[in-house]
């Protein structure tokens, strides 16, 4: 797919921070901690709950986009004696520093979610927190919750144990570093790991049905000061990091149902009538789709390189709609507790300085392993954690999505009128002149609509912009 950098330089500057600030101001957005969150915040980082077990050790180390400094995770892989490997993941224990009912947990529930819009970040956690004391930052000692999970030669799991643990990462690694190390043979054995158990667990996601969406992400990036938009293409680096990720996931799960007391990620099966359209979809974009093969099959064979590809991966995220939490306590473990995508039962166990239910996965998790009832404000709080998360999500999703939105305007708001080139990557069926274009140049996907004949699905297509105003109107095409 086409990419290319694009700026927002001088007085286009002032319109997209004016329009993001209104952004913040429509959604509610929490703006500064009050004072008495951070005073509890000052008051954890003196003085956090550490663990007795010191694995400071063992060199951790963590991959994250190069800009990030709340650190979630960090890995340490080897190989076991007689075959077979060894995953250490350590996760942030924001519970050292937050306690329940306190000024930090009462804002951590308002709040839910980490917020990222292009010119600042709404954390959390105070930032002495997610991206000081409880963040992975290398050489700094730091409590975790240690995950440990040996797997078997084919990459499966064989037995995990959790317990919280003293660590201290080595190095902060980025995912193009990681993949040209890998790739040019120069990567350490703990790091060379990354990849062989990647591509493991990546078959065997193959075998259990699971389906990893390699879209191209459309991302808001930062250049000299500036803003711009890129298409960007997931490296194997991210696939195999991510792959880690929902081994614990998976893991942590499996805890849960065998414990009887948990919160899951889940998602149904796709109705007949969703996969279907798809089908029709995959036609018209000239996707070659036999009957015979099953849906993970082809999405796993496509090349998000390939406009008329990445168009129709982009169409298959329809089918991740309508992934919740479900919770359950008391062994009354719920009929649904797979999700669709990953194929197997799974839960948001990773990500504690950015998502708050993650703090109450690993408690339930740290819990089945010791053999203990989960602390009584974990089962307290579980009922209501469903909402909150959907809520605390859905304000997730639309800021980014409104985001993506204004930097679009911004870039183009004094073109309109221009003519561009564009695939048209979706049509609604309701509306077969109206659906949604991809500009080749500049990385923008946006609504057309005004034509006068049904929209060629798949083609690519002259357009003309017909509005762009930061705030106020999206960019909107009509056919040339």
């Amino acid at each position: 797919m086409p990419r290319r950098h694009l700026r927002v330089t001088g007085a286009a500057e002032a319109p997209l921070r004016g329009a993001l600030r209104e952004l913040r101001t429509k959604l509610d957005v929490p703006e500064a901690f009050p004072g008495d969150v951070l005073a509890d915040a000052e008051r954890a980082v003196a003085d956090p709950r550490l663990p007795a077990h010191d694995a400071t050790d063992i060199p951790f180390f963590t991959i994250d986009p190069p800009t990030s400094v709340d650190l979630d995770q960090a890995m340490h892989l080897s190989r076991r004696e007689g075959g077979g490997f060894r995953v250490r993941y350590a996760i942030a224990d924001v519970a050292a520093y937050v306690t329940p009912g306190a000024p930090l947990d009462t804002e951590a529930h308002r709040r839910v979610t980490t917020l990222y819009f292009p010119d600042e970040k709404v954390p959390l956690h105070p930032t002495s927190l997610s991206e000081g004391a409880a963040s992975l930052l290398p050489g700094q000692d730091c409590p975790a919750v240690l995950w440990t999970i040996d797997l078997d030669g084919e990459g499966r799991a064989v037995s995990t144990d959790v317990r919280r643990a003293l660590v201290r990462s080595r190095a902060k690694l980025d995912y193009e570093g990681v993949q040209r190390a890998i790739d040019g043979g120069t990567a350490e054995e703990a790091l060379a790991l990354l990849g062989d158990i990647g591509r493991l667990r990546e078959q065997l996601e193959v075998e259990r049905g699971g389906i990893s969406l390699n879209v191209p992400e459309q991302e808001i990036v930062e250049r000299d000061g500036a803003y711009a938009l890129d298409f960007r293409a997931p490296l194997p680096a991210d696939g195999w990091n991510a792959q880690i990720s929902l081994l614990t996931g998976m893991a942590a799960a499996e805890l849960m149902i065998r414990s009887g007391a948990g919160i899951l990620r889940t998602l149904p099966t796709a109705p007949d009538g969703a996969v279907g359209r798809l089908r029709r979809t995959a036609q018209a974009l000239r996707v070659d789709w036999p009957h015979h093969v099953p849906y993970a099959e082809l999405v796993r064979s496509l090349d998000p390189h390939e406009p008329h590809h990445a168009a129709f991966l982009q169409e298959c995220t329809t089918l991740l709609r309508g992934a919740g939490y479900t919770v359950f306590s008391g062994g009354d473990v719920p009929e649904l507790t797979t999700h669709a995508a990953v194929a197997a039962p799974y839960a948001h166990c990773t990500a504690p300085l950015r998502r708050l239910v993650d703090r109450y996965a690993a408690e339930l998790c740290l819990a089945a392993v010791a053999g203990d009832e989960p602390p009584q404000w974990v089962l307290a709080a579980l009922p209501e954690l469903p909402k909150e998360m959907a809520d605390g999500t859905r304000r997730a999703n639309t800021v980014e999505r409104e985001c993506v939105d204004i930097v679009e305007a911004v870039l183009l708001k004094d073109r309109v009128g221009e003519l561009f080139d564009a695939v048209v990557v979706d049509v609604q069926e309701s509306e077969p002149d109206a659906g949604t274009v991809q500009l080749t140049d500049p990385a923008i996907v946006a609504r057309i609509e005004g034509g006068t004949g049904g929209l060629p699905l798949g083609e690519r297509l002259r357009v003309r912009l017909t509005q762009a105003e930061p705030g106020t109107a999206k960019v909107r095409f009509a056919p040339a």
